[in-house]
C-alpha cells in the first residue's frame, strides 16, 4: 500500500508546534488516530514512526505531534533545546493542544469525523482519558501503559523544597540534561484538580476503551491500566507479558522493524478498532 507521508507541519496555538501525517493513498475516508506521547518524549522518538506506518497500513489516517512546551522547538524537533518552554509544560497546556491538533485535522478530506480515535502512551494515555471524557467528537480511546492518575509530584521534604524554590530539577537518563520543572505545573493541577480526575473522566466515558500494559512495566506498574479498566464501563484490559514500559522501543531506533512487544501491542490495537 502506497502511503503519503507529511512531516512537520505547523500547527499554530498557544505556541506554535509540529505535527506528522501518515496515511494511505486511497480513495474512502479513513478513521483517524491521534498519537499522543507522554513525559520526555516527542513525536520522533524511537519507534513512533514505525508505529504509524503500521497504523497507516492497516488502513487509518496517523497523527503524532510535539506538545507545544514539551521542550522541543520548530527548528529541533527532536531535542529538548527549550527547557524553559519543558519548565513551563502543565496539563492545561496539553489538553489545549491535544484540542488544536484535533481540530486542525479533523476535517481534512482523507478523514472520517466520526471516528477520531485517541492513543496516548504513559503520562500520554492520562490526558487522552480526559481529553475523551470532555471532547465528544472522540469516538475510541487506546491507552499504552497509561498513568492512572495525574497527580504525580515530588512528596514531603521534596514537594517543600520545590515550592519553596519554585523549581525542581530531574534528569534525562538518556540526555543527562537537567529538565527544570516549575511550580506552576502544581498550581495548575490544584486550579483543575476535578478536571484532572482521571478515575472521573473514565466513569464519565461512553465509548469503548482499550487499556494494553506490560506485565515487566518498571515505570508505570501495570495496577494502573488494571484500575482504567475497572472504573471505565466499556472496555478491555490486555497485558503482554514481560513486556516494559516502551514495548521494545527505545531512542534512537536503528532497525526499520517494531520491537515485538509493541508490534503485538499495535496488532491488539487494530483488532480493537476493526472488531469492537
Amino acid at each position: 500500500m502506497n502511503l503519503i507521508k507529511q512531516k512537520n507541519i505547523i500547527i499554530k496555538g498557544q505556541k506554535d508546534f509540529l505535527a506528522d501525517a501518515i496515511f494511505p493513498e486511497v480513495n474512502i475516508k479513513l478513521p483517524m488516530i491521534f498519537f499522543v506521547h507522554g513525559y520526555k518524549g516527542y513525536k520522533d522518538w524511537g519507534t513512533w514512526e514505525l508505529m504509524g506506518e503500521k497504523l497507516a497500513n492497516a488502513g487509518f489516517y496517523f497523527v503524532k505531534f510535539n506538545f507545544s512546551y514539551n521542550g522541543t522547538t520548530i527548528e529541533n524537533p527532536n531535542e529538548f533545546s527549550d527547557l524553559d518552554a519543558f519548565g513551563q509544560n502543565n496539563y492545561s497546556r496539553e489538553l489545549e493542544d491535544l484540542e488544536t491538533v484535533i481540530s486542525h485535522f479533523k476535517n481534512h478530506k482523507e478523514v472520517d469525523s466520526d471516528k477520531i480515535i485517541l492513543l496516548g502512551h504513559s503520562r500520554g494515555g492520562g490526558i487522552s482519558i480526559v481529553k475523551a471524557a470532555e471532547n465528544k467528537a472522540v469516538s475510541a480511546l487506546i491507552t499504552l501503559a497509561s498513568v492512572s492518575a495525574l497527580d504525580r509530584f515530588p512528596e514531603n521534604e521534596a514537594f517543600e523544597d520545590w515550592k519553596n524554590k519554585g523549581v525542581y530539577f530531574a534528569e534525562n537518563a538518556r540526555t543527562k540534561q537537567k529538565m527544570p520543572h516549575y511550580f506552576q505545573f502544581y498550581q495548575d493541577f490544584e486550579q483543575n484538580k476535578e478536571k484532572f480526575d482521571v478515575e472521573n473522566a473514565c466513569k464519565k466515558l461512553t465509548i469503548p476503551a482499550l487499556f494494553v500494559h506490560g506485565s515487566a512495566d518498571e515505570a508505570v506498574k501495570s495496577i494502573h491500566s488494571e484500575n482504567l479498566h475497572k472504573w471505565t464501563k466499556d472496555s478491555q484490559l490486555k497485558i503482554i507479558e514481560n513486556a516494559g514500559h516502551t514495548f521494545g522501543a527505545k531512542e534512537p531506533w536503528e532497525s526499520n522493524i517494531l520491537p515485538k512487544d509493541l508490534d503485538e501491542a499495535i496488532d491488539i490495537c487494530v483488532e480493537f478498532l476493526k472488531n469492537g
